[in-house]
């Protein structure tokens, strides 16, 4: 089973899994996730753990599309991200075509990591996605 698939299916359960301040992996509220979504998470723990570190050192602009893509799928909600893409038609717009760029090189399962599907096109939408919600967060504080 795909690593965004267990972890889609462990969030959505309202279980939290994420890293530690030590690096290792941490479930909170395990007692909600479904038994079959533990077994399967069980069988792919080394994947969960590399996708989990490989995001430790990865730019802000990819984890913030990476929050992104959770809220929309409902994966993760982050109720910042939410209301800024509900406040700026051109943000959400422009995250529509970033989804779009990246499935034209080849995206089309959302539990494959969007990272190996990137361009120079969708690099600079990204950027400019990250940039917009820079600048949204800094008008709310």
């Amino acid at each position: 089973m795909q690593v965004l698939k267990v972890l889609s299916d462990i969030w959505k359960s309202g279980a939290d899994m994420k890293l530690d301040t030590d690096g290792k992996i941490e479930l909170k509220k395990h007692q909600l996730v479904p038994a079959e979504t533990m077994k399967a998470a069980e069988g792919v723990f080394p994947k969960i753990e590399k996708w989990f570190h490989s995001y430790k050192n990865e730019s802000a602009e990819n984890i913030t599309l990476m929050k992104m893509v959770h809220q929309i799928c409902g994966w993760q909600h982050n109720s910042k991200l939410n209301e800024w893409l509900l406040a700026e038609d051109d943000s959400l717009e422009l995250f529509n075509e970033w989804m779009i760029a990246l499935a034209q090189n080849g995206w089309i399962d959302i539990y494959a990591d969007f990272r190996q599907f990137a361009n120079d096109e969708s690099i600079k939408m990204g950027q400019e996605l990250y940039k917009r919600a820079v600048m949204y967060a800094k008008k709310g504080a």
